[in-house]
């Protein structure tokens, strides 16, 4: 039943937006078999060659004459053109599985020759749910994602770091990564919860501060309330990256973004979010992750659930449940907390987790090499 959760029902707010839905609910009863599957993807890429898109991509690539087409997102629409454009012109195609989380949300929506693929775990999610793909088709590259947390050259001295960004160099820190407002619509209040107890903790000796960094994609003020409560103990850190539309795939990463990512990291204690992938950047640092497991008062359990999130089916490949730190309550956060500030939380299974998902530091060269041995 977790797969259906994955459905956002689009809504209509008009009656055109309604008369488009309900021919998308007609097509979706239509072809919801694997042979209607086939057939839409035909009528779909028929009719996207009658496109402005597929024009102007096919002329592009034309002129170009690329050897190589490398597609780094197989969730948008928007890629259906330029690939249809290059292999109508007899070019090598690909795509690359950028999350962790796609391929069971089932959002491939272009078919290349070669797909690239972060593990051996991910290479048999593809042949589960594509099984028409073939093994040759299908790269093991690793993830880039976590590369620069191997790159010592972006690493700076904990003073400098904590002198950039205003920060007290003797704190013990905890980064908050925040989430977006659909995956997680109350975590401002979460955030609120860790910042009471380490005002706890900090009123019997210690000396803690979280790090706050914002979803890149959320474009909310939910947190500001929080943050200027609690000024003394939660200091943001943005993430820089550059809004080009207000949407979540038009919100890009700069350069800057992956010393600033790496550091935050790398001069923190533990990490805590709800189910984030910073599970991994966390680890690849030596540091634990705190996975959020309960309900603040203000969550509505009929729209959202917690709960639900860890039964999505991307934490399957959780090698055990030690792999990161359960908050199953608020209280648990003392104990987690202490424990991070002094070391003793064992990362075995957290870093057994990381190698079955992506074995690799070196993704980038992996990647190129194998653009070669393709091309040739």
């Amino acid at each position: 039943k977790i797969y259906l959760s994955y459905i956002f029902k689009a809504k209509s707010r008009s009656l055109k937006s309604l008369i488009k839905n309900l021919i998308i609910d007609f097509y979706c009863f239509i072809y919801k078999s694997e042979k209607g599957i086939k057939k839409i993807t035909k009528k779909i890429n028929k009719l996207e060659r009658t496109t402005e898109s597929y024009r102007l991509a096919f002329k592009d690539i034309e002129s170009i004459k690329p050897d190589f087409i490398f597609c780094t997102n197989q969730r948008t629409s928007s890629s259906i053109a330029p690939i249809l454009a290059a292999k109508d012109l007899k070019i090598i195609t690909s795509t690359f599985i950028f999350s962790w989380d796609n391929l069971p949300k089932a959002t491939l929506v272009i078919e290349p020759d070669y797909y690239f693929v972060w593990s051996e775990y991910m290479k048999n999610e593809l042949k589960t749910y594509y099984p028409y793909i073939n093994d040759n088709q299908i790269k093991i590259t690793g993830t880039p994602q976590f590369e620069p947390h191997f790159d010592d050259s972006l690493i700076i001295k904990r003073e400098d770091f904590c002198n950039q960004q205003g920060l007290d160099i003797n704190k013990k820190y905890i980064c908050f990564s925040g989430n977006d407002v659909v995956s997680s619509p109350w975590d401002e209040y979460y955030l609120e919860d860790l910042a009471e107890v380490v005002s706890s903790l900090n009123a019997k000796g210690n000396n803690i501060g979280v790090l706050y960094r914002k979803c890149p994609v959320d474009f909310t003020g939910r947190y500001n309330k929080i943050i200027k409560k609690y000024e003394n103990i939660i200091f943001p850190i943005d993430p820089e990256w550059k809004n080009y539309g207000n949407s979540w795939d038009l919100v890009m990463p700069l350069k800057d973004d992956l010393k600033l990512l790496t550091n935050t990291i790398k001069h923190s204690d533990l990490v805590v979010n709800i189910g984030s992938s910073m599970v991994f950047d966390a680890v690849v640092n030596n540091k634990p992750c705190a996975y959020i497991n309960y309900h603040v008062k203000e969550v509505d359990t009929r729209k959202w659930s917690v709960f639900r999130a860890y039964k999505f089916i991307h934490f399957q490949s959780m090698s055990s449940p030690k792999a990161v730190q359960w908050v199953d309550k608020k209280e648990d956060y003392i104990d987690i907390i202490l424990k991070a500030i002094n070391g003793e939380i064992d990362l075995v299974e957290a870093k057994n987790w990381y190698k079955l998902i992506n074995n690799h530091s070196n993704s980038t060269d992996i990647l190129l090499k194998t653009f070669n041995e393709i091309m040739k």
